[in-house]
């Protein structure tokens, strides 16, 4: 019993400081008292109310502060459901048999601005929700209005119209570090809110399945379903991050086994300016392709160890090009971020700011190279690629799906505005462009340039519900 006593004032030693572990070390100090004959021994161990007059140190405090702006988040869908389940003969028959469910489902978010009303969230809390509504901490429901969102980091942005809202101080640093002390706040299974404590487990992870852009940061506090969209909190009660996924073998609904992962308040503060502002997030790019380099490749480059991504093409007019990035070069390194793979150069510039500065370390001919330049966004309309494309609004592929599959490529069609020339020619939304007159590409910066003479006839491959077409415009 004495091991494990000591074992508990050596933890809360840890946790809050050596004067309670004093206190446990006092006490077991003290000649333990006689127990009565024919009485068994009870071995019983009770912390102290307050140690030299200063009681005991507690979150509940700093979470009386907190718990106010975190919110549970309820959303809705309509369906529709044919008995005749996916047969395509039957449901074209008889549409009239359909019936509309209602799916459900629940989330949490986090009052960041009272003044505006505006809650941060996960994008995929509130993803095809037609109506969305939040339950504050005092039990009042409110609807709340969508913003915007951003698949690919997963942050989505919404506004409620209420007096006596109460936001979150936001971090200030994010130099978080392993071992940092954090708090998750949530609606775990729909139970109400919830607290859980743990530690900063890992930072800047970016090898999560089945998610866009990535700079996780990792905790064994745990993050169960329903937690996703809520708080990650320092012990100072500051916003470090948004809640967003845990890992179980087993799969989520399993439940947390320690690896939970939220996104950094930096990367979600950027992410819900541009929500604010504009209802979507742009990003720059390079303007270059490049291929992971493997022990082949290093050998041929004359490397002494196969990492980094080497360019294998840059566009014309890219920020690369006028930046003097050439094909051959070795990008090892961004901002200082190691850079081991052609996946993690893209994380990179997906993670940054639209116009941001960045220092790229490369590798030409063996010598190592730094260049200077700036990310910038290509237009998303159709007309600035070809006239022939006026009223197509075009978008790359969200990451999330590169990642299931890297040798998928292409550009999407966002919108497709009713009577365009984009429209009479056959373009609709959601369809999925894979190839132009001069082969295929990966982005919306490999179409561009592969449009820049301008052809004669466009040729296009299309993919439209799983079906490929040939398209010419003329």
């Amino acid at each position: 019993m004495r091991a494990k006593t000591t074992l508990l004032a050596l933890t809360l030693a840890a946790a809050f400081g050596g004067f309670a572990a004093t206190a446990m070390r006092d006490a077991l100090q003290q000649p333990a008292a006689a127990t009565p004959p024919g009485s068994a021994a009870v071995p019983m161990v009770a912390l102290p109310a307050a140690v030299d007059g200063q009681p005991l140190p507690s979150l509940a405090p700093m979470l009386r502060q907190v718990t106010p702006s975190v919110v549970s988040v309820h959303t809705k869908q309509r369906v529709r459901v044919s008995p005749f389940g996916n047969d395509p003969f039957f449901r074209r028959m008889f549409p009239e048999l359909s019936q509309e469910r209602i799916n459900e489902s629940l989330g949490s978010g986090v009052i960041v601005d009272a003044a505006q009303g505006y809650v941060l969230t996960n994008h995929h809390v509130i993803e095809g929700a037609d109506d969305v509504s939040v339950t504050l901490s005092d039990g009042r429901t409110l609807e709340a209005e969508f913003i915007g969102s951003d698949v690919d980091t997963d942050v989505a942005l919404m506004r409620v119209k209420a007096s006596g809202l109460t936001a979150i101080p936001l971090a200030q640093d994010s130099n978080l570090q392993v071992g940092d002390f954090v708090v998750a706040v949530g609606n775990p299974f729909g139970f109400g809110q919830t607290v859980t404590s743990g530690i900063v487990s890992a930072v800047e992870r970016s090898n999560v399945p089945g998610v866009g852009f990535q700079n996780f940061i990792q905790t064994d506090a745990s993050i169960n379903p329903g937690n996703s969209g809520g708080a990650l909190v320092n012990l100072r009660g500051e916003l470090v991050g948004i809640n967003t996924a845990s890992f179980n073998t087993q799969g989520s609904m399993a439940g947390n086994i320690g690896l939970g992962f939220a996104i950094p308040i930096g990367l979600a503060r950027n992410v819900m300016t541009q929500l604010a502002t504009t209802g979507s997030v742009q990003r720059g790019t390079l303007g270059v392709d490049t291929q992971t380099v493997d022990a082949r490749i290093a050998q041929g480059l004359g490397l002494e160890a196969p990492r980094g991504a080497v360019v294998t093409r840059v566009y014309g007019g890219s920020p690369a090009a006028d930046a003097g990035l050439r094909t051959g070069d070795v990008v090892i390194a961004a901002n200082g971020q190691r850079i081991d793979n052609s996946e993690a150069l893209r994380n990179f510039q997906g993670l940054q700011t639209l116009d941001a500065p960045v220092t790229l370390e490369v590798l030409r001919d063996g010598k190592p190279l730094k260049i200077d330049t700036r990310l910038r966004a290509l237009p998303r309309d159709g007309a600035s690629f070809d006239p022939r494309l006026a009223g197509a609004t075009l978008a790359d592929l969200p990451e999330a799906v590169r990642r299931q599959n890297n040798r998928i490529g292409g550009v999407r069609i966002e919108k497709v505005a009713p009577g365009s020339r984009a429209f009479d020619n056959g373009l609709r939304e959601g369809d999925l462009i894979l190839a132009a007159n001069s082969g295929e590409f990966r982005d919306l910066a490999g179409f561009r340039d592969s449009l820049a003479n301008r052809p004669t006839d466009l040729a296009m491959r299309i993919s439209r519900g799983g079906r490929i077409y040939n398209v010419i415009m003329r």
